[in-house]
């Protein structure tokens, strides 16, 4: 059944998604029947990024400065996964599946080998699983009610940290939990602490490649 049809007006589904802006709403097929397989189709042929929420396929804010910042996160994160053998680091079209029709893809994650029975990643596009760390670099065209929105998914979903990167005023938010997070600025440093213990890095090293 669509969105319309349970009462709501374009207006109630935008504001219900995070008021985010309509043009990131794809209307075929109509919002509040699309499925994965429709996500998975519209990946392949047109190359763009959505996320499936509540049957509505929404795509996925980008840029390419936040594309940057993305990288060098995977970059240095992953090398640091890989150095003590933790788990694995994906990027930016790395889907997964946080509940029943609802689909996301965070900029970076991290997933501990024990969420990996024998350590096999599994080859279904769209895994059922929940990052230990999902991390979002926040681009134009986020808002802050869609942001709160996916904290909260995540760690409904069992996400044990969430990092929001903001480029825009470089600094940075750490959840622990929805109601437990933490400001940092410039001269602070993203730490991993018990997700991925050891890891640090400077919030001014991760922004200096677009100094």
């Amino acid at each position: 059944m669509s969105s319309t049809a349970e009462g709501l007006t374009f207006a109630d589904l935008l504001a219900r998604l995070g008021d985010i802006a309509p043009q990131r709403i794809r209307l075929r097929p109509a919002p509040g029947e699309a499925v994965e397989r429709d996500l998975l189709e519209l990946h392949r042929c047109e190359r763009r990024l959505y996320e499936l929420v509540d049957g509505v396929l929404v795509e996925k804010a980008m840029g390419f400065k936040e594309s940057i910042i993305a990288c060098t996160l995977i970059q240095v994160l992953g090398a640091y996964v890989k150095a003590h053998d933790l788990g694995i680091v994906a990027g930016e079209a790395g889907m997964v599946r946080l509940a029943p029709g609802l689909v996301r893809i965070p900029d970076v994650c991290f997933v501990a080998w024990n969420q990996f029975p024998g350590r096999v990643v599994p080859d279904d596009p769209i895994p059922q699983l929940a990052p230990d760390l999902a991390i979002e670099v926040l681009s134009q065209g986020n808002t802050p009610a869609e942001m709160l929105r996916k904290v909260n998914e995540y760690f409904a979903a069992g996400v044990r940290r969430v990092w929001l990167i903001d480029r825009g005023t470089r600094s940075a938010r750490d959840y622990r939990s929805p109601a437990d997070v933490v400001s940092l600025g410039d001269d602070d440093s993203l730490d991993g602490s018990n997700v991925i213990p050891g890891f640090r890095m400077l919030l001014a090293e991760l922004f200096g490649p677009l100094n």
